[in-house]
This record gives structure tokens, C-alpha cells and sequence, in this order.
């Protein structure tokens, strides 16, 4: 297995620490949390760069990348709907989308197939990966006040609310844009 399809499986092992750290209460788990989901992030761009750079692109990589973001990110956005953070809407959207595209993958593979990800499938891939960076600083500093202040900070909390609202909104329109492109680009595999 060569280093990139390493790194690919560590973002998998890396969520579930991810996952564990956002559920311990208090700000210290909080920060782990950032941290691990950051080191998960930086591995989804280092797998890609080292691949092209050394020619060391597999139908592996090319199948787990994709699966191991939507692993991350799902584990992250599922998370946060648990802890209230998020409407649920916006991940169930995201859920039907990257379902969609896993099973459009699987059946070009049994036409013989690799779809790999595309520039657009990227874009919503960064923007789920920035509302997950902007929930979890809304997070760090909202437990922060939490500990600074005897009572929350309701100023901060309307206005981190409708930034983490935005950035979800955001994100569910760029996952719909790419999953409609993704369907488009091969619908030749339905005829």
C-alpha cells in the first residue's frame, strides 16, 4: 500500500478520534477536536498531492479518497446535529447527495469503471471541510465564553448562529451543484 492510500486510511482511523474528542465536554476536547479534524483535512490534501506528484495514483485511492472525505465528513456533520448545532435538513440533503454519487461510483465499477472525483466534487468537498472549520471555532469560542462568563454570551451566539447557517447553506448548494454534475457528466453509464 503506498503513502498516499496510507494517508487515505488514516483520515478514516483520524475520525474516529475526531468523533470521540467533540462529545467529551469542555474546552480542551474541544481544541483536540479541531486539531484532529485538521490533521484529517491536511491528509485529504497531502493523498491527492503526493499521488500526482509521484505518479502513485491507484483504482484504490481513486474509489477509498472519496468514501474516507465522505466518512470525515459525515462523522463531523452527523455530530454536530447530535449536539445541536446544525439543522438536520442540511445533512439529510448531503447524505441523499453523496449516497447518489457512492452508488453512481459502484455502478460504473461494475461497467468497469473509475469515476474519480471531479474539480466540482472538490469544490464541495472544501466548502463541507470550511463550514466544519467554522462550526468548530463557533464551538471553541462559544465553550470559552461558557467558561469566562458565569452565562453565555447571547450576542456571539445569534451571530455564530447565522454564520454556521450561511456556511451550511452554502455548502448544501454546492454538494446539490456537484452531485447534478457528477450525474450529468456520466449519465452515458445509463445507456
Amino acid at each position: 500500500m503506498n503513502l498516499p492510500n496510507q494517508l487515505t486510511i488514516l483520515r478514516i482511523i483520524l475520525t474516529v478520534f475526531f468523533v470521540f474528542f467533540i462529545f467529551v465536554p469542555g474546552l480542551t476536547f474541544k481544541v483536540f477536536a479541531l486539531a484532529v479534524f485538521s490533521a484529517a483535512a491536511l491528509t485529504d490534501w497531502l493523498d491527492g498531492k503526493i499521488a500526482k506528484s509521484r505518479n502513485l495514483i491507484t483504482d484504490f485511492g481513486k474509489i477509498m479518497d472519496p468514501i474516507a472525505d465522505k466518512i470525515l465528513v459525515l462523522g463531523a456533520f452527523l455530530s454536530f446535529i447530535q449536539l445541536q448545532l446544525i439543522p438536520a435538513w442540511t445533512v439529510v440533503v448531503i447524505i441523499g447527495r453523496e449516497s447518489a454519487i457512492t452508488s453512481l461510483r459502484f455502478f460504473a465499477l461494475s461497467k468497469g469503471r473509475v469515476i474519480a472525483a471531479s474539480k466540482g466534487g472538490k469544490y464541495k468537498t472544501v466548502s463541507q471541510m470550511a463550514a466544519i472549520f467554522i462550526i468548530l471555532i463557533s464551538l471553541i469560542f462559544k465553550e470559552a465564553f461558557r467558561i469566562g462568563c458565569s452565562t453565555s454570551y447571547p450576542a456571539f451566539d445569534r451571530y455564530a448562529g447565522i454564520v454556521v447557517y450561511l456556511a451550511m447553506l452554502a455548502t448544501v448548494i454546492l454538494t446539490l451543484i456537484s452531485g447534478v454534475s457528477y450525474i450529468w457528466d456520466n449519465r452515458m453509464l445509463f445507456t
